[in-house]
C-alpha cells in the first residue's frame, strides 16, 4: 500500500478463478489491499453458467451477490432463512450470515449470470447476532443519469439519489458506465474506504489530490483522510470507449479476522465452533 499526504492507495490485479464446468472469473482478497479494502475481505468477478457450489455455510459476514444488466436468465436463490426465489439481471442480494446461514445459488437451465461475489466482513459484535437478507430488484435502484453517465445505486446513496440500505454494515454500492470524454463524481465521508473495480475499460479515479490509471480487471483501494468532513472521489473516461465500473464505499471495521473458507470469525476458536455447528445441523437447511 502507497501512502500520500492524503491518503492511501493500492492497485490490485486479482486472480484468476476456475471452478468446475460452470465458473470463471477473477478474484480479489483483502491481504492483497493491505487494509484500503476493510470491509470488504473478497470480491469475485465470475461467469456462471452451471451449478457449481451447492448448499453451503457462512458464519460472522455478509455474503452479497450483484448480477450485472448483461446477465441472461434466473439465478436461482435459496437460504436456510426460508427465501426461494429467483434473481434476475440487475439485481442485488445481501445475505448477513451473523451466526450462520446455509446458502445455495444456481444459474437456471440456459442462464448465463455475469456479476459480483462479494464477502462483506461483520464487526466482532455482529458475528453472532441473528441472520437477516435483503433482495433488491434493479427496478427500484434508482440511476444517476447525467451527459454520459449512466450509474445505477445499487445499495446506499450517490448524487442525491437514495437507494436501499444494507441489512448490516452500511454502505454504498453503485454500479455504472461512462462514455467516452466523461466524468462522475461521488461523494463520501471521512475516513471511508472506497474499492473500485473496472469491468470494462479504461479509467482516471482522482481523489485527495491523486489520479490513478485503472484499467479493465483491475481494482484500486482508496483509504480517506479521517481529518477532511468529506471528500469526493471522481471517474473520468479519457479513452475512447465505454468504461464499466463498480464503486464501493463504507467506513472500515479496523479488526482483526481470521477467514476460513465461507467463514469469517474473530478467534480460531470461533472457526472451529461454526463448523462444528455446520456439522452438527445447527446452521439450518435449505429446502
Amino acid at each position: 500500500m502507497t501512502k500520500t499526504n492524503q491518503h492511501s492507495y493500492s492497485l490490485g490485479m486479482g486472480n484468476s478463478l476456475h471452478i468446475g464446468n460452470g465458473f470463471t472469473g477473477i478474484g480479489f482478497r483483502e491481504k492483497e489491499f493491505k487494509g484500503a479494502m476493510d470491509p470488504l475481505a473478497l470480491v469475485d468477478h465470475y461467469t456462471m453458467t452451471a451449478p457449481t457450489f451447492g448448499p453451503h455455510p457462512h458464519a460472522g459476514l455478509s455474503a452479497v451477490s450483484i448480477l450485472f444488466e448483461d446477465t441472461i436468465g434466473k439465478f436461482h436463490n435459496r437460504d436456510s432463512l426460508g427465501n426461494d426465489f429467483d434473481l434476475e439481471a440487475g439485481d442485488l442480494y445481501w445475505l448477513k450470515a451473523g451466526r450462520g446461514v446455509v446458502h445455495d445459488e444456481s444459474p437456471r437451465k440456459g442462464a448465463v449470470v455475469h456479476g459480483l461475489q462479494v464477502f462483506v466482513n461483520l464487526p466482532k459484535r455482529q458475528k453472532r447476532s441473528h441472520p437477516e437478507s435483503l433482495h433488491v430488484k434493479s427496478s427500484d435502484m434508482p440511476r444517476i443519469i447525467e451527459k454520459g453517465v449512466n450509474v445505477r445505486v445499487v445499495l446506499g446513496h450517490s448524487n442525491k439519489k437514495e437507494g436501499k440500505q444494507s441489512p448490516a454494515t452500511p454502505m454504498t454500492i453503485l454500479d455504472g458506465v461512462i462514455t467516452p470524454k466523461s466524468q462522475f463524481s461521488h461523494a463520501i465521508n471521512a475516513g471511508d474506504n472506497i474499492w473500485c473495480y473496472l469491468v470494462s475499460g479504461t479509467v482516471e479515479v482522482v481523489f485527495g489530490g491523486e489520479t490513478h490509471r485503472v484499467t479493465e480487471r483491475q481494482a484500486l483501494a482508496l483509504s480517506g483522510s479521517s481529518e477532511a468532513a468529506s471528500d469526493n472521489v471522481t471517474v473520468i473516461n479519457s479513452s475512447s470507449s465505454d468504461a464499466h465500473f463498480v464503486l464501493f464505499n463504507a467506513q472500515p471495521i479496523k479488526e482483526d479476522f481470521i477467514q476460513k473458507g465461507p467463514f469469517i470469525m474473530s478467534t480460531e476458536e470461533e472457526i472451529t465452533e461454526v463448523e462444528q455447528a455446520y456439522s452438527e445441523g445447527r446452521l439450518g437447511r435449505v429446502g
